[in-house]
């Protein structure tokens, strides 16, 4: 599993903070919650609302406008920071989503997903001294996360430090044994280290845990 899925996959997970709906079924709720904005003195509550549903239709501009009208009443609004960097993130306004994921560490700062969305945004900037300072901060902070490991992994892969993340994609599988995408990812390392008998060995774990062999056909022909 690549770092950035890795990251958008915990990110994705509480976006909005809202049930799913349709497409459709959440074009319906805007317009409800567009209706109250206009009728009703200001409250932040229907703001961030409105932003979170703007958040599932992709309307990342409109939620970042939102967002930064709910800051101009409340510049520590932790909701409004953290989610106005996730849009920015997405309109690679990478600067802007820093600041306020910087913001957000310093009213929450064990935060999990922010430090995951930091990272992210430093390697963005090819900053990558500062990208690991927050990973390895990510591991202190949550020493039994799998997901902390797998993320630390995936960029010292990138970054060619194999060893080190050879240790880290270990620490995830053994903390989340059932994760199969942490096995192939492993795997995937190995082959880049060249040591296909190990390589083999993580990709047979795999089809163990239910992967179809055919799948992974490619992964085996290279493990030759």
């Amino acid at each position: 599993m690549k770092r950035q899925y890795i990251i958008a996959a915990v990110m994705l997970s509480g976006a909005a903070g809202v049930s799913a709906q349709t497409p459709r079924e959440w074009r319906d709720s805007l317009s409800v919650v567009n209706r109250q904005i206009e009728t009703s003195p200001y409250s932040s509550d229907l703001h961030l609302r409105k932003a979170a549903i703007n958040l599932e239709l992709l309307q990342w501009q409109y939620a970042v406008d939102e967002y930064g009208l709910v800051l101009g009443r409340d510049p520590a609004n932790p909701a409004a920071l953290f989610y106005r960097a996730y849009a920015n993130t997405h309109l690679r306004r990478y600067d802007l989503a820093r600041n306020d994921y910087e913001e957000f560490l310093k009213i929450v700062p064990r935060n999990m997903e922010a430090l995951l969305g930091l990272a992210h945004i430093y390697t963005k900037l090819q900053r990558s001294t500062d990208a690991m300072d927050r990973m390895n901060r990510l591991v202190e902070l949550f020493p039994d996360s799998a997901v902390a490991y797998a993320a630390r992994a995936g960029l010292e892969t990138e970054l060619k430090a194999h060893d080190a993340a050879l240790y880290d994609w270990a620490e995830a599988c053994r903390l989340d044994p059932g994760n199969t995408d942490f096995i192939l990812s492993k795997a995937d390392l190995l082959i880049r280290m060249g040591r296909k008998k190990d390589a083999r060995t993580e990709l047979d774990r795999a089809v163990g845990k239910g992967v179809p062999r055919g799948a992974l056909n490619e992964w085996y022909r290279k493990c030759k």
